[in-house]
This record gives C-alpha cells, sequence and structure tokens, in this order.
C-alpha cells in the first residue's frame, strides 16, 4: 500500500465537509478528510520506515493531507540542520494556514541561538506562509526567557496586506502583551500597525486571562 493509499484508508468525508470550511483558500478536491491526531500517529509510525525520507521529496504533494503529514514528519525529526533543510524544501509549498501553524518542530527549543538567524531569513521572505511560520516561531520561542526587544521590533517591520500574515501578526502581539506587556504596549501607543492589525491585537488581547482587567480596559481605551 503506498503512502496515498494508506492516507485514503483514514478518510472521514463528514470531517472533509467541516475541514474545508476551515481553509477557504485551498480547493475542496485537495482535502482528504483526515483527523489530525490519525495523522500524527501515522508520521511516527512512517519515521520508523524509510518511506518517509522519500516521501519528503515528493514535492509538491498533491493533497493538503500529505502536506499535514510532512509538517508533522518533519515536527518529529530530531536533527536540527536536517529538519532546517527539510523546511527550506517544504516552506514554498505550504499554501494554507493549517499546514503552516502545525508545522512546529520539537527540536527548535534546544537551539534558540540558531534558530533566531533562521527566523529573521524568513521573515524577509516574500511568500506569505514562510512569512507566517516565522512569525509564529518567535511567537513560540521568543517571547519567555529568549526575549529580546528588537524582535518585536522585526515583526512591527513587517508590511503586507495578506490576511493571514495580519492575522498571525495579531496574535504574536497580543501574546506578546500578555507575556512581555511594558515592552509590546509602546507598539499599540505609537501606532505601528494598520487599523486591523491594530484593532484585531487589542481584540486578541483582552480575550486572554493573561491580561489583567486593568489593561484590558487601557488597551480598549486604544481601539482606533
Amino acid at each position: 500500500m503506498t503512502i496515498q493509499e494508506k492516507l485514503l484508508s483514514m478518510q472521514d468525508l463528514k470531517y472533509k465537509e467541516s475541514q474545508t470550511k476551515l481553509i477557504p483558500n485551498i480547493s475542496a478536491e485537495s482535502v482528504m478528510g483526515i483527523r489530525t491526531p490519525h495523522l500524527r500517529v501515522y508520521a511516527k509510525e512512517l519515521m520508523k520506515t524509510d518511506a518517509a525520507d522519500e516521501f519528503l521529496t515528493q514535492l509538491p504533494h498533491q493533497y493538503f493531507d500529505e502536506n499535514q503529514l510532512h509538517a508533522f514528519i518533519i515536527s518529529e525529526m530530531k536533527d536540527y540542520d536536517v529538519v532546517l533543510a527539510a523546511l527550506e524544501k517544504f516552506l514554498p509549498y505550504v499554501d494554507n494556514w493549517a499546514t503552516c501553524d502545525q508545522l512546529r518542530p520539537k527540536v527548535f527549543k534546544k537551539y534558540p541561538d540558531k534558530l533566531i538567524t533562521a527566523i529573521r531569513a524568513w521573515l524577509a521572505s516574500t511568500e506569505t506562509y514562510t512569512i507566517r511560520f516565522g512569525i509564529g516561531m518567535l511567537m513560540c520561542h521568543y517571547l519567555d526567557e529568549n526575549f529580546k526587544p528588537e524582535y518585536l521590533e522585526w515583526a512591527a517591520n513587517i508590511r503586507s496586506e495578506e490576511y493571514y500574515i495580519s492575522m498571525m501578526l495579531a496574535w504574536y502581539f497580543a501574546t506578546a502583551l500578555a507575556k512581555q506587556y511594558d515592552a509590546t504596549i509602546p507598539y499599540i501607543e505609537n501606532n505601528r500597525f494598520s487599523t486591523w492589525v491594530h484593532n484585531k491585537t487589542i481584540q486578541k488581547a483582552r480575550e486572554s486571562y493573561r491580561i489583567t482587567d486593568e489593561q484590558k480596559a487601557y488597551l480598549k481605551s486604544l481601539k482606533k
């Protein structure tokens, strides 16, 4: 049985209907409809075989679910340099927010000094989901012990009308307000973003339980 045949055997057509509504920018025909936990399990099984390496070379994939499987395999790989090489090949083919946001290499936690260089390159990309991925990595790995105020500036300097970049910027800065409030609030006060990103950041921050009631009230007063 090929990998594609195995995936089709896990298809759930009812799940496909709901899934396609959440990812409107890809065709329904490209979605098999496989639940994420099943794909994660299958990714771990594949990694024990030679088939995984071959699968990673088969780009572009035909199906969204194959891209998801690809993302989960990369996320489980344990060699930083191998992961980075795999990402450079895969990111140009990522075409939706779900695959982008579920691409979370676990090994990155061990190499913050190396990763930040790669992130800066991703942020400078012209590809929507490569930029979104870079912002996501900043959010995941550099808002706690590895935080530096300059990273906020990197994100704030991104200029794009793309919805999926704007949404990730709002998510990033809302999370930054929750974790690094004093360093982040000047970006809201000084109107560093588009009106949409500005207001969405405030909205998402005010929905967070990590933001105090006093901070939420102040953020509301800054809404455009």
